[in-house]
């Protein structure tokens, strides 16, 4: 039986980083960009059109473990990346869509052709007549409780300090592997390995094979070098030069211990230094100019890729592209022969859009970005623009 809710018991709360008894320093961490809010104070003393509410959009909602703000869009309203949107529902109490924890209930309240979200506790249980009482109520959480995040991280986390690109073929100057203990060709996890090179940077590096050019699809221009991610290895001993008698110079390279291994590594691979890991949160959001581009690569040696794989796009900072934003992603239309009239002719249908793109790394000219979404596999060539 479908529970009636009263939401006449609903009054103003107070601001949802207050209720968390979250920290400045911690809100800092998760930036809003001025178009997100604008887009958010549109919509927050009103609300939205119910006709922009997904069609089986819930009364309430608790969050769970493991939602995402990607998930909650999806529930409530017809485009996962319009949060901004679920966010300015309700501004007065959600000033900040990353601070939203498991436990707390999400209420969809419709009046006069609009609709906004409450955020409420329920208490007491329900009355004999299936009614579900709830009442505002200031939720505090230890310090240590996780916020939801945007999107699920275990999807795109290996691939934060995996997936990397460079401007130009630096690895080809970078620290090398040189030998294998007792002549091995390839190593793995708790080998030792001896390289040359500038070591002294740190002490913790990621192994790459040599770096292949990105190429755009349609201009055959490079793009950016990716390297090929192999695993990590850690500085056990420095290398150095000895004198020798005579004045002669005795090459003594560094030695190195690998720590981790996604593909066997040999000598010739290259080295990098290990970056601060990156904690950054992703929020779901549409461009705010109109782009367009291709898929250069599927990451990994796959030609076609589906769902939660990761593409590299032919598009950057420098062209707009933005961590966050979400992409459309378009099947070429197929070229027929129209048997219908008197004279046969070749005719073009229509592109259809097939997919949405999640972009989560972003460089000078070229961006990665995950599958969120898919109906065929894709691969390079393959089109994208704004949603």
């Amino acid at each position: 039986m479908t529970q009636r809710r009263h939401y006449s018991q609903f009054m103003p709360l107070l601001p949802l980083a207050a209720a968390l008894l979250t920290t400045p320093a911690l809100a800092a961490n998760y930036p809003i960009t001025n178009a997100q809010r604008q887009t958010a104070e549109q919509v927050a003393q009103a609300g939205v059109p119910l006709s922009e509410l997904a069609p089986n959009a819930p009364d309430a909602h608790t969050v769970k473990p493991g939602d995402t703000l990607w998930d909650i869009s999806k529930l409530f309203l017809t485009s996962p990346w319009r949060w901004p949107e679920l966010w300015g529902m309700n501004r007065e109490q959600i000033n900040n869509p990353h601070l939203i924890y498991p436990g707390q209930v999400l209420m969809l309240v419709k009046r006069d052709g609009r609709a906004q979200l409450q955020l409420a506790q329920a208490r007491g249980g329900s009355t004999p007549d299936g009614t579900v009482k709830l009442s505002p109520q200031i939720r505090s959480s230890p310090q240590d409780a996780n916020p939801i995040t945007a999107i699920p991280q275990h999807l795109i986390e290996p691939f934060l300090n995996e997936a990397i690109v460079f401007d130009s073929d630096e690895l080809a100057t970078a620290p090398r592997i040189v030998a294998a203990q007792e002549g091995r060709v390839m190593l793995s996890k708790g080998d030792t390995a001896y390289a040359r090179g500038e070591l002294s940077q740190a002490k913790d590096y990621r192994v790459f094979r040599s770096a292949r050019p990105l190429r755009d699809p349609s201009t055959r221009e490079i793009l950016g070098y990716e390297a090929p991610y192999l695993g990590t290895a850690e500085l056990t001993r420095a290398g150095e030069n000895r004198e020798q008698a005579g004045g002669k110079t005795e090459i003594v390279p560094a030695t190195l211990r690998i720590m981790s291994n996604k593909q066997e590594i040999g000598v010739g691979d290259r080295l990098s230094p290990v970056p601060q890991r990156n904690f950054s949160r992703y929020v779901p959001h549409a461009p705010a100019q109109p782009i367009s581009g291709q898929i250069v690569s599927v990451y990994g040696d796959a030609l076609s890729a589906g769902q939660n794989q990761i593409v590299a796009l032919n598009r950057g900072t420098r062209d707009g592209l933005e961590r966050g934003h979400v992409l459309a992603l378009w099947r070429d239309g197929r070229r027929v022969t129209d048997r219908t009239a008197e004279k046969r002719e070749e005719i073009k249908l229509p592109d259809e859009r097939h997919g949405v793109l999640f972009v989560f790394q972003t460089y000078s000219r070229v961006s990665y970005a995950l599958i969120i979404s898919v109906q065929e596999p894709v691969g390079a060539g393959d089109r994208f623009t704004q949603p």
